[in-house]
């Protein structure tokens, strides 16, 4: 039989990779078009994007990121963007000053938690200050959850109506001092989702070594699937990812294995609420 449709979201450049660590890493702004198009021709329905600096640093730069917009938009239309707030290298003033330019959708991680060398800071006033310019500008906020408690947090914002329900959830797993990689555990926090907002949809990613294997877990689960060059850059111990399409194409195999039709970028629209291409 075949499963629901599944969502593949890709992570083109984050902020820690670099250039030197894979080649085809992209860090222009014409990089990222170019690799998000053909990560699209490939199957991705969504991008998550960061923007980075000349040097590349992580960048809050909102012109960086209005001319990613316009330009992908105009290669793909229909593709779900979705901007991160994200924390590495970007004061906490800066994480949400581009949300004016009103994407399809935003990270938001609702806690804080220490990652290998830094703790990735999210204090309670500042995660309601950035879902409340998401709800009012229109914004999906696709929650980052990496314990048990950001997921607490989470209904606790969509009680309070800071959050509409029923919100989107990216599990992230292989994190340094963060969740394991483990499947009980997925398990267990996919329960949990369900027992506490009914309706919601997910998406599990794996970092590093363990991004094929958390997307098998998910597939089978009936969530939604996460790769790119932001959070593995091989496709397998010895190989370099030669591109982003690559590693979408390798999940786009494991979804077919298991059955899971790819969700085209319209279809991604509605499983995850967002019926409308927005406009900038």
């Amino acid at each position: 039989m075949t499963g629901a449709p599944c969502v593949i979201s890709v992570a083109i450049t984050g902020s820690v990779p670099r250039k030197r660590d894979n080649p085809a890493l992209p860090v222009t702004v014409a990089e990222q078009i170019e690799s998000t198009h053909a990560a699209y021709e490939a199957g991705a329905a969504l991008v998550h994007v960061h923007v980075r600096n000349d040097d590349e640093t992580p960048s809050s730069d909102p012109e960086r990121f209005a001319a990613f917009q316009e330009g992908i938009r105009r290669h793909c239309p229909d593709i779900i963007v979705q901007f991160s707030t994200g924390g590495r290298g970007r004061a906490l003033e800066q994480r949400g000053s581009m949300l004016h330019l009103r994407p399809d959708m935003a990270s938001l991680a609702t806690g804080s938690v220490n990652f290998p060398t830094i703790v990735y800071e999210n204090p309670p006033d500042f995660i309601r200050s950035l879902a409340s310019s998401m709800r009012d500008l229109g914004i999906k906020p696709e929650i980052e959850v990496f314990d048990l408690a950001m997921l607490y947090n989470t209904a606790d914002l969509v009680a309070e109506g800071l959050i509409a329900a029923p919100p989107h959830v990216q599990f992230v797993f292989g994190v340094k001092h963060a969740l394991p990689a483990r499947r009980d555990i997925l398990d267990f926090e996919v329960a949990k989702l369900k027992e506490l907002l009914p309706g919601a949809t997910w998406t599990a990613a794996g970092i590093g070594r363990h991004q094929f294997e958390v997307a098998r877990w998910a597939l089978e689960m009936g969530g939604h699937i996460r790769t790119g060059l932001e959070d593995n850059i091989r496709l397998d111990r010895n190989t370099l990812a030669p591109s982003n399409a690559a590693l979408v194409t390798h999940v786009a195999a494991l979804a077919a294995a298991a059955g899971r039709p790819i969700a085209t970028a319209v279809e991604a629209r509605k499983l995850l609420g967002l019926s409308e291409r927005r406009t900038t």
